[in-house]
């Protein structure tokens, strides 16, 4: 049976090859690949492991703390403050190591942040395009040498040419002046507190200046631009531009360095001198730091206040370490707040 078509139109198929479309039909919609439960099982896998996370923390800290009670309560408070180490008459204080731990670190901060600062300011602003790439490869790669390389060349190659070219000229010019000798006397042989800070230096100098560099990477062109537009230098730029735009990233990275800084073992175990005693406060004497403590003595410590002490200086490195946490988080916050200040 035929159908007539009215006058002046022509079948679906034959108009639609005439005006050069082809009409497909409509494709299903997809089935969702996940459905609720699937949803809720993704939620109580993420929410597993940020409480597995938070367990092991807690974990970590209570078991440091039942085994350094001993030591806890024998010396409580007044162990932070006595130099005396002797597992001998087992005579402990964590002084000296507390003091070797935050003063490399400090030293390695001192020295690492401006070269760091340097390195990405020339990366991102001032190295020619053909230099830019290998030069932040070469960088990045000295985050990958083990901590042990450092402390051996630290050991073998730096602390003679400290020794000869640094500590025995201060010496030779500020032995005999006094208070400012007492920073540079010791034994002449390159090794102490400022070996320390400046191989710790060297190994976080990559780790400030990538952050440092993809930070600066993120400000907007168009800011930059600008100011040089207006007749700005690259000082001024980075110091009223970039800088204000990537403060919070600036901090987040230093702060990275010295969390690496304070928990480094090996490399401050070969070039610190580990000596627990505190007999002056000479950038070149030896001393000793909680990591390179726990490295030389744990294994030797047997059961009683010995070990105690050493976990009770593991607890004391912990709460250093969390006590800088925090700090950042707050310095952080707060630079939120006056940046939504001033927005």
């Amino acid at each position: 049976m035929s159908t007539t078509l009215p006058a002046g139109e022509m079948p679906y198929n034959q108009s639609a090859r005439s005006s050069g479309r082809v009409m497909t039909n409509p494709s299903p919609l997809k089935s969702a690949r996940s459905g609720p439960m699937a949803d809720r099982i993704f939620g109580w896998v993420a929410k597993g492991a940020a409480l597995f996370t938070l367990a092991m923390l807690i974990a970590i800290l209570a078991s440091l703390t039942v085994g350094a009670w001993p030591a806890i309560s024998k010396y409580g408070l007044s162990f932070l403050t006595s130099t005396s180490w002797d597992p001998v008459k087992e005579e402990f204080g964590g002084l000296v190591m507390i003091y070797g731990t935050l003063m490399t670190s400090f030293i390695a901060l001192l020295i690492a942040v401006p070269v760091s600062f340097g390195i990405a300011l020339f990366l991102t602003e001032l190295s020619p395009a053909w230099l830019k790439r290998p030069l932040g490869t070469a960088i990045e790669l000295l985050a990958a040498i083990p901590s042990i390389v450092y402390g051996m060349w630290g050991l073998l190659v730096f602390s003679p040419l400290l020794s000869t070219y640094v500590q025995q000229p201060l010496q030779s010019v500020f032995g005999g002046v006094p208070y400012l000798g007492a920073f540079f006397s010791g034994p002449p042989v390159g090794i102490g507190i400022l070996s320390a800070g400046i191989i710790l230096a060297i190994m976080i100098i990559p780790f400030i200046a990538a952050v440092m560099r993809d930070v600066f990477e993120v400000t907007p062109p168009l800011l930059k631009e600008s100011a040089y537009g207006l007749g700005a230098t690259t000082w001024e730029v980075v110091s009223k531009v970039v800088l204000p735009y990537t403060k919070a990233g600036v901090v987040g990275g230093i702060m990275l360095g010295l969390g690496r800084a304070i928990g480094e073992t090996m490399a401050v175990t070969f070039v610190i001198g580990n000596f627990n005693q505190l007999d002056s406060l000479s950038l070149f004497q030896a001393a000793n730091s909680i990591t390179s403590a726990l490295a030389n003595e744990f294994a030797e410590a047997g059961d009683g206040l010995h070990q105690a002490a050493l976990m009770y200086l593991g607890l004391v490195l912990f709460f250093i370490t969390f006590v800088v946490l925090t700090l950042s988080k707050i310095l952080l916050s707060q630079l939120k707040k006056s940046e939504g200040a001033k927005s």
